[in-house]
């Protein structure tokens, strides 16, 4: 059973900075795509970022490239998204999800809940 638990929201003023960890337990990750996604009040969960487990690759929606940064320390099964001058349209409850590479994602997190302030 795949297991991924969020960390690291919070609220921060507009500018700064935050960094979410997504800690993964269950499986042998290294055929995964890990992402994370983000959902604000009102709206449909959208796409952030993505990172293969075992290589380089990453991937970011327009509105964060540039801002965010994907990343996994593969010795702690862990993925991270730093979040730099963060924007009050950034606020939103951010989710930690998992798919073997070519499926759907179809593992989630709970959610970390991260709050800009203007």
């Amino acid at each position: 059973q795949v297991q991924l638990v969020e960390s690291g929201g919070g609220l921060v003023q507009a500018g700064g900075s935050l960094r979410l960890s997504c800690a993964a337990s269950g499986r042998t990750f290294s055929n995964y795509v890990m992402g994370w996604f983000c959902q604000a009040p009102g709206k449909e969960r959208e796409f952030v970022a993505q990172i293969i487990w075992s290589g380089r690759d990453t991937y970011y929606s327009d509105s964060v490239k540039g801002r965010f940064t994907i990343s996994r320390d593969n010795t702690k099964n862990t993925v991270y998204l730093q979040m730099n001058s963060l924007k009050p349209e950034d606020t939103a409850v951010y989710y930690c999800a998992a798919a073997v590479l070519g499926d759907a994602f179809n593992y989630w997190g709970r959610g970390t809940q991260v709050t800009v302030s203007s």
